[in-house]
């Protein structure tokens, strides 16, 4: 294994985060009120907390946190960013993880091409997870998890396919995939950005943030920010924490940037950790002690604090 399962969970969260705040350099981008980031930690937490994807508790956590999203053309892209908790719990199994990254859009109101949008994306960080992304068949490989569709994503991800296929470089793929709709773009963009330079977390993340498409270049613009992040997390995916910067970490901690509701980035190691651990079936002694102490001998919870973990239904050797 190239890179630790625990450390691609990681490189997920916190590249959708950087990608995301070097989006919004802009203070007056900032100020544009999202809880995307917020809900998609509220459902880290539910998947944490109960082991699998519950909407009904996801819903309760936003409505105590008071959390509210409208859906609009501006909004939809963002939703994307909420399943990215179930795309990283439900990663191992393509069956589950399409029957979870749709129930998810069922809080809310969605059309065929925020379907696509989000499957893409999901299917994607699978791959990377799994260790089995090949940026040359990855797009082929897309197109087929979506089924049958009617939706222009399937075409922008081809033409993306093409453009890498002849080497295009940033400002022609900008020209072509601009044509269509606003959501079908980013996407487009975010996965050429990513499949261009796919070993290089900083240089993709930079060229979906900063280059010239004049949705990215107007600061003020809502998808700017979705590209960004959703080209993080594809790249932190695949790259893990072990590409991420370690200047990007410190200047752009979440202290400064409040969105996802996270003081640090230790908050945010910590979510993916606790969801990489309940995902690998992984047993809290401290959340049980009495079911591990017996009359006679003791456990250091001290000295062990976790116990034997293994993949969900799999049985391993001690």
């Amino acid at each position: 294994m190239r890179y630790s399962l625990v450390s691609r969970f990681r490189g997920t969260l916190l590249g959708a985060f950087l990608g995301e705040t070097l989006a919004s350099s802009d203070k007056k981008q900032s100020e544009i009120p999202c809880n995307v980031g917020k809900m998609a930690v509220l459902g880290t937490q539910s998947l944490i907390a109960l082991g699998r994807l519950d909407l009904d508790d996801w819903l309760k956590r936003q409505q105590q946190a008071s959390l509210h999203l409208e859906v609009t053309d501006v909004t939809s892209a963002k939703i994307i960013l909420t399943t990215l908790p179930v795309a990283l719990f439900f990663h191992e199994n393509t069956g589950l993880l399409r029957q979870n990254l749709l129930s998810v859009l069922q809080m809310w109101e969605h059309d065929s091409v925020l379907r696509d949008s989000t499957l893409a994306v999901g299917y994607a960080i699978a791959q990377a997870l799994t260790e089995k992304l090949d940026p040359l068949t990855l797009i082929p490989q897309t197109i087929a998890f979506f089924g049958e569709t009617s939706t222009s994503i399937p075409q922008q991800l081809l033409k993306v396919n093409n453009l890498l296929a002849a080497g295009a470089g940033l400002a022609k793929a900008q020209a072509e995939l601009s044509r269509e709709e606003k959501l079908s773009n980013t996407i487009a963009i975010a996965f050429y950005c990513f499949l261009s330079t796919w070993e290089d977390f900083r240089l993709s993340v930079l060229r979906a943030t900063h280059h010239d498409n004049s949705q990215v270049q107007d600061p003020l613009h809502p998808n700017s920010k979705v590209t960004g992040a959703i080209t993080g997390a594809l790249s932190g995916a695949y790259n893990s924490t072990v590409g991420i910067p370690v200047n990007w970490q410190v200047l752009y901690s979440p202290t400064n940037s409040p969105a996802w509701g996270l003081s640090s980035f230790d908050q945010m190691i910590e979510l993916a950790d606790a969801l990489a651990a309940v995902w690998s079936g992984v047993y809290g002694i401290t959340r049980h002690p009495r079911e591990l102490i017996d009359a006679e001998r003791a456990i250091s919870l001290e000295l062990a604090p976790l116990s034997v973990f293994a993949a969900p239904r799999v049985i391993r050797s001690r």
